[in-house]
């Protein structure tokens, strides 16, 4: 391991085992003919792997202290960059890429649920996010209806594409040691799917009906939209609205989204 001193503020923990960060490349999908984004270089071992597999990386760590360690055993096809790639705009980020690319992240728990959302709201040339999370966010993300994990992050991860959990990380697998388990997310993303609707008009409708899960939808959506009750019953069923959030599936949202702004 590195001589480096840890930062709780940065939630550092990092993987040396090979065969885990080989995995995370397959899972990945990463090949010749891609470009990748990583964030949280860390020790810089992630980003060796991603190198032999991939064309080019271009890598963020916030960590400035990291920066002569990465910089002295840098792979020729990388391009790393010292701040914090989420207070970055995705524009300025996506200069470094030709076409398309993917992102791969071994992140602090406590941002990776703003990293998905930057990416798949902001950008319309992310392919995939292979991304390490805690097991739980991961449980959230390939939740079945109706469940006690299932939420805005599941319906907005099935809208823009399929998420699928690749592996389950031991805690014993990162040093220092987090107090949970992680798991390897990938999200294959398909632009296509719904690309009629208004992204950010559905991640906020989205939203709205989730606001207070113990409320029904026409609770929630009543005070979203600044909307009535019996009006929304004009656009939606009101055996539906009766129900909560958690109840619907995100092609459901779609169709509820589609009787509201089509029809308002």
């Amino acid at each position: 391991m590195i001589d480096h001193k840890f930062k709780k503020k940065f939630g550092q923990n990092f993987i040396s085992d090979t065969n885990l960060l080989r995995a995370i490349v397959t899972d990945a999908g990463v090949n010749k003919d891609d470009e990748v984004l990583e964030i949280g270089a860390g020790a810089g071992t992630l980003t060796k792997e991603l190198a032999l597999s991939a064309k080019k990386v271009v890598s963020y760590e916030i960590d400035k202290d990291l920066q002569d360690i990465l910089l002295s055993e840098r792979p020729e096809n990388v391009k790393y960059y010292f701040e914090d790639a989420l207070a970055k705009k995705t524009s300025e980020i996506e200069k470094d890429f030709l076409e398309g690319y993917k992102v791969v992240a071994n992140l602090p728990y406590y941002i990776t649920t703003p990293l998905i959302f930057k990416f798949l709201e902001e950008s319309d040339r992310v392919e995939s996010i292979t991304i390490m999370v805690q097991k739980e966010v991961a449980e959230r993300l390939v939740a079945p209806v109706g469940g006690k994990d299932y939420g805005i992050l599941t319906v907005m991860a099935n809208f823009y594409g399929k998420a699928e959990i690749k592996r389950i990380v031991k805690r014993t697998m990162f040093f220092p040691q987090p107090n949970v388990d992680s798991a390897i997310v990938r999200i294959d993303i398909d632009r296509e799917k719904y690309k009629e609707i208004d992204k950010q008009k559905f991640s906020s409708f989205v939203r709205g009906a989730f606001a207070m899960r113990r409320k029904t939808l026409s609770n929630n959506l009543s005070a979203s939209l600044g909307m009535s009750k019996e009006k929304l019953k004009e656009f939606l069923p009101e055996d539906q609205l009766s129900k909560r959030a958690e109840q619907f599936d995100c092609e459901t949202f779609v169709k509820f989204y589609k009787n509201i702004f089509q029809k308002k």
